[in-house]
């Protein structure tokens, strides 16, 4: 299985993910970090700019064998992390319907999504439903209210979720 291309979350501390992502981009290496836009004033001044949306993560497409390598380049400058499954004790792999999804609601930098940790979550209001038109068709997750609005949760088992903005109920339907 070590050949098999995968996704696979890893932490990088002291928020340097944006640093890792360079490296990772000029070794021609698939990556994924969600953005957001933070305003903040400097010298009185508004200033907008991309930030992580999550701090310390950063998913990568690659195989296991080239992980582990990277984490022992890496290792030298910029200690990285893996996600262990709990039963296996190996990197854990993020199934890529999953991160296909998680991608094209969080890739949108829409200012109204909100990003949840895997505690905050509780799907067991929610149906799993697909978004038949808009920004996010196609994509297949749970429909739940949050902060009074209605919104379809893409998660990451385990360790996050991302929800949409307001998706009225008339584009969305039921997944079996």
């Amino acid at each position: 299985m070590p050949k098999t291309v995968a996704w696979y979350p890893v932490r990088v501390t002291y928020g340097r993910v944006l640093l890792i992502k360079k490296e990772l981009e000029s070794l021609k290496i698939k990556c994924f970090v969600p953005m957001l836009r933070k305003t903040k004033l400097v010298k009185d001044k508004p200033v907008t700019k991309l930030v992580p949306a999550i701090s310390n993560y950063i998913f990568i497409y690659t195989n296991r064998t080239t992980l582990y390598n990277l984490k022992k380049e890496f290792d030298n400058f910029i200690p990285i992390r893996f996600l262990l499954h709990p039963v296996t004790k190996l990197p854990l792999i993020i199934p890529n319907d999953q991160m296909t999804h998680f991608i094209a609601v969080s890739g949108t930098l829409d200012e109204q999504l909100v990003y949840l940790n895997a505690t905050e979550l509780n799907f067991k209001k929610g149906d799993l439903v697909k978004i038949l038109d808009g920004p996010f068709k196609g994509v297949v997750g749970h429909f739940v209210r949050i902060k009074g609005d209605r919104r379809v949760v893409v998660s990451i088992e385990g360790i996050m979720a991302v929800a949409t903005t307001f998706i009225h109920p008339s584009l969305i339907t039921p997944v079996n």
